[in-house]
């Protein structure tokens, strides 16, 4: 059996099409969530002479020879390398996105027919190593996984995102060998949490991709549970107590906030390609990425409301997020300066994005240099202690954090709009580092801010001064 250690199993991914944003940009994003509360991240650029020739896995006995002239890409891997890179997303030097992986659900009929390889198949640990750097398209990235799918397995249920200028798209695993992928729609968002999400698939649709034999095994060994058509998430998915708590329940409040409304968040049936109800921004991704079913019965920092209701379902922002990236691809600029890594460390509640370039040779080293020892100098460690604070009195705050978030956020959109304004003659090196240099003295002024506050209102003290 596949140890637990092996997969992070708790993100939520977000998706929107270019027509669908408010700049016309495509946007891919996803919360890199885990089993532990801290699980230290970084942030780094691969270059092509740092790429491996030939790859083994740390997990499996998987290995392979790679292709020859990788491309540069950023990367996000875990500080403690004793399981695997784990580089979660990036961006590489022709603006391509690929965000890898959400983990998905499953049933026993599938995987009857088609086991995990759990010997020497791959998995979340490889996935953006083996793919990104050899690929021109987000639709070339669906193909290239496609066939290593087929071709080696993987040893787990996996979503995996791709975006360039032009398009979006959504592939999952099916059994070990199987996968299936859809064209998100240029007006379109999707909101995916851990499980089976594609419903609706087309086999004659120039907009889905799929492995060659996909159809035949469904029909050949009477899969299918509808009267009509193919629906993935019934014939592959899970449909279980589980995810009435733990996946529909965040789907429902994302799809909410972006316009899409539906009354009961345990509704198993919810959409995989929605529209929504006004042009979709970075902030409104970022605040689904760090929602906690706020204004709603539910909410886990709620006041009004039971600790029955406060319990019930599993909130998108979580203690366990250790990172969470939006991958902008922008088709406003110049090429090079199209790709941009939105990048958040720990738990997304006390947390800002920091819109970094990609077409670098480095990144800042409060964002690079994170370790397994505790250290407030790291933007890693900062952010995990501004969280721990933040959750010990959420409603104290919550109001510090919001004025926090909106002044920097306007500087992080002045500093980005300045270079842009240079163009090709933009140093983004030098743009990177001032981002995180506002990034770390805000998040060090706002925790200052908070021990202040906090310290006023804390439950040991007395009335009486001497």
């Amino acid at each position: 059996m596949i140890i637990e250690k092996r997969r992070k199993g708790s993100c939520t991914t977000v998706l929107v099409g270019k027509n669908a944003t408010l700049d016309g940009s495509t946007l891919i994003a996803r919360n890199d969530d885990g089993h532990e509360a801290l699980d230290p991240q970084r942030f780094v650029v691969i270059k092509p002479e740092n790429q491996p020739s030939h790859y083994k896995a740390v997990l499996t006995s998987f290995e392979i020879d790679l292709p020859e002239n990788p491309l540069r890409y950023t990367s996000t891997p875990n500080a403690d390398l004793k399981d695997g890179l784990w580089p979660a997303a990036g961006i590489n030097s022709v603006n391509v996105a690929m965000s890898a992986t959400e983990t998905i659900t499953t049933n026993p009929r599938i995987l009857g027919l088609d086991p995990y390889n759990e010997a020497s198949g791959f998995g979340e640990e490889d996935i953006v190593t083996l793919v990104l750097p050899y690929i021109h398209s987000a639709r070339e990235g669906v193909e290239r996984l496609g066939k290593l799918l087929m071709t080696y397995g993987t040893y787990e249920p996996n979503g995996i995102a791709f975006a360039d200028h032009d398009e979006v798209w959504w592939l999952e695993t099916i059994g070990g060998h199987h996968w299936a992928a859809v064209r998100i729609p240029d007006d379109a968002y999707v909101v995916a949490p851990n499980r089976m999400n594609i419903d609706k698939f087309d086999f004659d649709s120039s907009d889905t991709l799929c492995s060659s034999d996909l159809q035949a095994l469904i029909d050949n060994h009477q899969l299918n549970p509808d009267f009509e058509g193919y629906n993935l998430r019934h014939i592959f998915g899970s449909s279980a107590v589980k995810d009435n708590i733990y996946n529909n329940p965040r789907t429902w409040y994302g799809q909410n906030y972006f316009g899409t409304i539906s009354e009961n968040p345990q509704n198993q049936e919810l959409p995989f390609i929605c529209h929504a109800n006004r042009k979709i921004t970075v902030e409104d991704v970022k605040f689904v990425l760090s929602s906690h079913f706020e204004n709603t019965k539910y909410d886990v920092y709620g006041t009004t409301n039971t600790e029955a209701e406060k319990k019930l379902f599993r909130p998108i922002g979580i203690n366990r997020n250790h990172s969470a990236h939006i991958l902008q691809v922008r088709n406003n600029v110049p090429e090079a300066l199209a790709g941009v890594h939105w990048l958040m460390f720990g738990a997304n509640t006390f947390n800002h994005a920091v819109p970094f370039y990609t077409n670098v040779e480095d990144t800042p080293a409060c964002y690079r240099d994170a370790t397994t020892a505790y250290d407030p100098t790291n933007m890693y460690w900062l952010s995990a202690t501004t969280a721990v604070l933040g959750d010990s009195n959420y409603n104290l705050f919550v109001d510090l954090r919001d004025s926090y978030a909106l002044t920097t956020m306007a500087k992080f959109r002045e500093i980005q709009n300045a270079t842009d304004a240079l163009g090709e003659k933009a140093d983004l090196a030098a743009a990177n580092e001032q981002l995180a240099k506002v990034a770390l003295e805000a998040q060090n002024e706002l925790l200052g801010r908070m021990v202040f506050l906090g310290s006023a209102n804390m439950k040991l003290r007395f009335d009486f001064n001497d």
